[in-house]
């Protein structure tokens, strides 16, 4: 069975634009069109649906940021081609779209260790390598030691691409890549608690 793409938000109950933020990521296997409207089958929503939430309490952080993205979109900047996230784009350009620049607290993010990448609430990639951060004329940071730890190329499964180079970074990708994860915010960057404080 096919859905619409406003059938499949339904389903979600998302709103109709956070499910094609999806769609134009390239992260739902076996779209299809019929005319102007896109297909979606509904196992693969049914698979979103039942996406874990992100296992934020197994981390050592009180809080962590997130970095709330959208589908890539082409740009004209020196130091990259792509802001946001598809999962058609290379290991380099990936990292070159997610790394900065945001208004943010640099060392409340660093704290953290970690730097989940969300897209419509599903964790989509994580950053590491935060410690060091620069800040431009327009009070903006960006990380240029990060590290791209892992990505989803299919939500749905989901499948992960693991580029971690070590073991610390390799299980905060497994932990995380794939599951949902709700934040709020007026900005890129979001801060949620982990709940390991007591």
């Amino acid at each position: 069975m096919l859905l619409t793409t406003g059938q499949a938000a339904q389903e979600l109950g998302c709103a109709i634009t956070t499910f094609r933020r999806l769609v134009h990521a390239g992260l739902l296997p076996g779209l299809s069109r019929r005319g102007v409207r896109v297909m979606v089958p509904l196992n693969v929503v049914q698979a979103l649906g039942q996406r874990q939430h992100a296992l934020l309490d197994r981390l050592d952080a009180q809080e962590i940021a997130v970095l709330r993205v959208d589908a890539a979109k082409p740009v004209q900047e020196p130091d990259r081609d792509w802001i946001g996230f598809a999962a058609s784009l290379t290991h380099d350009d990936l990292l070159a779209a997610l790394r900065g620049w945001w208004r943010c607290d640099p060392a409340g993010i660093a704290a953290g260790r970690v730097l989940p990448v969300t897209l419509s609430g599903y964790v989509v990639a994580i950053l590491t390598g935060l410690d060091r951060w620069q800040r431009n004329d327009d009070g903006r940071h960006a990380f240029p030691d990060a590290r791209l730890a892992g990505y989803v190329t299919d939500l749905a499964a989901p499948q992960t691409t693991i580029t971690a180079e070590t073991d610390d970074d390799r299980q905060l990708a497994e932990l995380l890549l794939g599951a949902r994860l709700a934040s709020h915010s007026g900005g890129a960057i979001a801060y949620v608690p982990t709940h390991t404080a007591d």
